[in-house]
């Protein structure tokens, strides 16, 4: 049985989940994520049952690592995690889940005490071999509250019997076990060089619920590295790059 934990879920794109606790209740959670804890609150960091388990942990991206938050103190306890970059937190509940949610590796922020985290791989060779993000999974197993993290704005999907929905692989965030999972190729080869999305589509078939995320971790990576090395060339674009030299360091801001 998890410990049943109190939360609230606070601010907007940067968001952070503050869990209350019950004498004796716990919380885990991936090693850094802790912002701020009460009085009473203790720290227990561990493998969390072994070198295996946190092997496991480290495949599906996680820290070798997992700390327990556990709550010795009269009254209430309060502590809080934050997620690592923009974007939103979703709570799942685990047993009106039916015991069992998958997620994309590294999803994962925190959950009540006795919530376990195991590996998934994708059970078919087409998602194995072109799976990319998707290729190995989270299972979160309990009966208790979890909180992964996700980019940009969260889309909520509730898929009927058969239904099907394609999602880029790297927007998926996490889906119900009775959701079937599968990767598709997309075909033609003008899509394949000059698309801009990705050859492979994650295939999700309902009855199940999907979570989607606007901006994918891999995606804002990208942007800020192509940045990075335009700036480290000292290339300029629109009016700054045409205008060359003088004109083009004066709109830059370089006035050396």
């Amino acid at each position: 049985m998890a410990d049943l934990i109190d939360y609230r879920i606070l601010g907007d794109d940067m968001q952070l989940v503050e869990i209350e606790l019950d004498p004796g209740e716990g919380v885990r959670a991936e090693a850094g994520a802790m912002m701020y804890m009460g009085v009473g609150v203790e720290m227990q960091t561990s493998t969390g049952g072994g070198l295996f388990k946190g092997f496991k942990r480290m495949i599906t991206g996680e820290s070798f690592f997992i700390t327990t938050f556990l709550y010795n103190g009269d009254g209430k306890g309060h502590v809080a995690f934050g997620a690592p970059y923009p974007g939103k937190i979703i709570p799942l509940d685990l047993g009106e889940a039916g015991g069992e949610f998958l997620c994309q590796k590294d999803a994962f922020l925190c959950s009540a005490r006795g919530v376990e985290i195991e590996v998934a791989f994708t059970r078919k060779i087409g998602a194995g071999l072109f799976g990319g993000e998707g290729f190995i999974l989270q299972r979160l197993q309990g009966d208790g509250m979890a909180f992964v993290h996700a980019g940009g704005t969260i889309i909520q999907k509730d898929l009927a019997a058969g239904q099907t929905l394609r999602v880029d692989t790297g927007c998926l965030v996490a889906f119900s076990p009775s959701v079937s999972y599968d990767i598709r190729f997309i075909g033609g080869f003008k899509n394949a060089l000059f698309g801009g999305e990705g050859i492979f589509l994650a295939e999700m078939t309902g009855p199940g619920r999907v979570y989607l995320q606007s901006l994918p971790f891999s995606r804002l990576a990208d942007r800020i590295f192509a940045a990075s090395r335009y700036q480290q060339k000292g290339e300029k674009t629109g009016v700054a790059g045409m205008g060359g030299g003088l004109l083009g360091g004066l709109l830059g801001g370089d006035r050396d």
